[in-house]
């Protein structure tokens, strides 16, 4: 007998295992490294004839590579792959529209609008960014959540080095893999030791798209937290998106990570990130007020948000001409980064008004998992409000009248009612 024989397709684990959480992870790029990528994975074939809009696409993340324009949300997930598969690790995307995005934003394959036959001319730049690359894979799955969830949860249980993520077409289609979720992902480490490091992508986000097309149930996700089993982000940037995926590899562990992925953020022209931001720092779980016109002793109210609603905030705040109202953006739910939140909360000790802002109902969301996270951090004198619509049995409306009208409701709630339109006394 072979005393010491190893299967060719064993993998090894233990460097990964009885790690922390706070084990560092250094996630930015080299700038010349990322140019060199941006121009790879912009570069196509002089045979292969686009679409128009695809061609822009392109020239414009050429652009975005040469710093000439800010990065946009697919041109971050790219630079990401892009930067894991120069490094030599595998990456897998599957979903229900993973190729071309739900939303169009991704383009990772792309078309010859010449071509004679459906499964021929097509060219997937990631597939060419370096001679000794990982691999990288996008499938477009069928519409069986459960089924591919469940085959993606086994891939990255046996792969470690491997990028492995299943994106829903909606986050709210995630309800039909929630057997997966419950009985694998969230707890399967507890209860049979096995390691994973599976990424889901939920688009998420109040657009008024109505019931189906609104929420990936933050709440659910966060219900299931304990023992950092998974992590829950939430990422606002394209900076944060391309940190927060080279973190999942890069970190010397292995943990299953929920992404809500935004739906009108990824063209939204304050959703951008600089070559820059790639290029230093990495993922931030809590982002400090950035403007430059709050100053933070004359700030009275700390608004504490997460997600899409941020920029809706922002919006409002700048229409209403508030300068003593700081807003803070929590982009990882759990672990719940309790010291980067202190940190920031105490940047404004004339603060005795705190809010949580969610687009969510009340009683969804993350308003009952954050809560006494965010008690946790007040000081004497400050209280804590909430802000967002009021508990439903829906996850969203289903008018855009009523989104609309909720929607200003809690901007409200937030900021405080917009000041009255000045009119002249006649003369």
């Amino acid at each position: 007998m072979i005393s010491n024989f190893k299967s060719k397709l064993a993998v090894e684990w233990m460097p990964l295992l009885n790690r922390k959480w706070s084990d560092a992870a250094d996630t930015a790029v080299p700038i010349t490294e990322l140019r060199r990528i941006a121009e790879k994975i912009t570069t196509v074939p002089q045979t292969l004839k686009l679409h128009p809009l695809v061609e822009k696409v392109i020239a414009d993340r050429r652009a975005m590579g040469q710093g000439e324009l800010p990065l946009d949300w697919g041109m971050g997930e790219h630079m990401a792959f892009a930067s894991l598969v120069a490094a030599g690790y595998a990456v897998r995307l599957s979903g229900q529209d993973s190729g071309r995005g739900t939303f169009t934003h991704r383009h990772a394959v792309l078309h010859d609008q010449n071509r004679e036959r459906w499964d021929s001319g097509y060219y997937i730049p990631l597939e060419h960014v370096a001679d000794d690359q990982g691999p990288f894979r996008v499938i477009d799955s069928v519409l069986s959540e459960e089924a591919v969830l469940g085959f993606e949860y086994g891939y990255a249980t046996a792969e470690p080095n491997a990028l492995v993520i299943w994106e829903a077409q909606f986050g709210d289609f995630v309800n039909g893999a929630q057997v997966v979720i419950d009985q694998f992902i969230s707890s399967g480490e507890s209860k049979w030791g096995r390691s994973c490091g599976l990424t889901m992508m939920l688009p998420h986000g109040y657009e008024g798209q109505g019931p189906e097309h609104s929420s990936a149930r933050i709440e659910r996700f966060l219900q299931l937290c304990a023992e950092n089993n998974m992590q829950v982000c939430q990422p606002t940037t394209p900076a944060q998106i391309f940190h927060v995926l080279r973190r999942q590899m890069i970190r010397p562990f292995r943990k299953p990570l929920m992404i809500m992925t935004p739906k009108s953020l990824l063209r939204n022209k304050e959703a951008v990130s600089s070559l820059q931001e790639l290029a230093k720092g990495g993922f931030q779980t809590v982002i400090g007020e950035t403007s430059a016109e709050i100053d933070a002793k004359a700030v009275r109210k700390v608004v504490i948000c997460s997600g899409k609603v941020y920029y809706d905030l922002t919006g409002a705040r700048r229409e209403r001409e508030l300068a003593d109202v700081a807003i803070l953006r929590v982009e990882q739910l759990y672990p719940f980064p309790h010291k980067a939140l202190e940190t920031e909360m105490r940047k404004y000790p004339g603060a005795t008004q705190v809010v949580w802002c969610q687009d969510e109902p009340q009683n969804q969301g993350a308003w009952f998992f954050v809560q006494h996270h965010i008690q946790d951090a007040l000081k004497e004198g400050q209280r804590l409000s909430y802000a967002g619509r009021p508990a439903s049995a829906s996850p969203a409306a289903g008018y855009y009248d009523k989104h609309y009208a909720q929607q200003k409701e809690l901007l409200t709630a937030a900021l405080g009612d917009a000041p009255k339109t000045k009119t002249r006394k006649a003369s």
